[in-house]
């Protein structure tokens, strides 16, 4: 069975302002040493399962030409540009219409394309064993990720350790974030895993789930498949997928579906949520302090500061994210890091666009 990808790269990534912008978002930026952007690493590590000519990226029809120049050996066909965000069921439904135009079935990955994986091969081993899982019966896989700490931004997957196939144990239920103290109790049962958003099925099975808990969206999507290839299909998709309901993948079929497995990944994932995970993809002095572009520290401690030419001088400083770009300022306490996207939020309600 052919192996196929679906790259979901549609976000603004608003916790990484002031880098991550409306015409530049954080899966078209380079946050690791290798310059490599988020996108294209996402391509890159799936290579040997995938061919080229089977990766499909969903995004917004803003960011086509910045898909186009990242990644110049994707056939220009398999942009999928979504005229309006409608969250990850549309966006999944869209993909598996491209790809049903090319094969009758195949097995479908759905991935995000602004994670970081610390290791390739453990990942396409997972990938694989997913990919077996899948292509048995009507099964749905997703790639759970052991925690390593109590988490409270993530929603997790409780799983059955006593009903397994091969290396995949049956899913019991998806949870929402929860509180710290609820996290802590996860994370001592050893039965719940952060959901990464990563997911494997074939075409047929993720389609019988979509007629079965989403048959509204996808009769527009039978609609879009009809007109793709025809002179009426960028008009189709405009008014079919704009009228879609606006729900994840979870809510509108994996909190309801049977049959679900997951495989626990251990292979260094990263979501890279906020500047906080710099901390984790770079290496940080003997100060604690991860820094980048013309920057002199002076007592500083446990700190990130990204620059460029201009100089930054930071004195007596301790847990601040400092970012510097052409037009703006990051300054920002550590433990505050989440709370970034209220400057965009306050920036949007004072018209100040040019900064967004």
């Amino acid at each position: 069975m052919n192996t196929t990808a679906l790259i979901m790269a549609g976000g603004r990534g608003e916790r990484f302002w002031p880098r991550s912008r409306r015409n530049l978002p954080k899966q078209f930026l380079s946050l690791t040493d290798d310059g490599k952007t988020m996108i294209q690493l996402t391509v890159e590590r799936i290579l040997p399962l995938v061919r080229m000519e089977d990766i499909y990226i969903a995004t917004n029809k803003n960011y086509r030409d910045l898909v186009r120049a990242q990644l110049p050996e994707l056939p220009e066909e398999n942009i999928l540009c979504e005229p309006v965000g409608r969250n990850t069921a549309p966006c999944i439904g869209l993909g598996a219409v491209h790809i049903a135009k090319k094969y009758e079935d195949a097995l479908m990955l759905v991935l995000p394309s602004d994670h970081l994986i610390k290791f390739n091969n453990m990942f396409l081993n997972a990938l694989r064993e997913a990919c077996q899982v899948a292509e048995q019966g009507d099964n749905l896989v997703t790639l759970g990720i052991t925690p390593a700490y109590p988490e409270t931004g993530y929603g997790y997957i409780k799983f059955n350790p006593h009903a397994s196939l091969g290396s995949a144990y049956a899913v019991e239920r998806f949870v929402e974030k929860p509180t710290l103290e609820v996290a802590k109790e996860y994370l001592e049962t050893e039965e719940y895993l952060w959901n990464s958003g990563m997911f494997i099925w074939k075409l047929s099975s993720i389609w019988k789930n979509m007629e079965k808990y989403m048959p509204e969206a996808c009769d527009r999507l039978r609609a879009i498949q009809a007109a793709v290839g025809t002179d009426e299909e960028e008009t189709v998709l405009e008014r079919e997928f704009a009228a879609m309901p606006s729900i994840s993948i979870d809510y509108g079929i994996m909190e309801k579906a049977g049959h679900i497995y997951t495989i626990p990944g251990t292979f260094g994932w990263d979501d890279v949520g906020s500047w906080l995970a710099v901390e984790r993809i770079k290496k940080t002095n003997e100060d604690g302090n991860v820094v980048s572009g013309n920057v002199i520290t002076v007592d500083t401690q446990n700190c990130i500061i990204q620059g460029k030419n201009k100089l930054i001088a930071s004195v007596g400083l301790r847990d601040l994210i400092i970012v510097d770009t052409e037009d703006a300022i990051l300054i920002c306490e550590k433990h505050k890091a989440g709370e970034i996207r209220k400057v965009t939020e306050n920036l949007k309600i004072c018209n100040r666009d040019e900064y967004l």
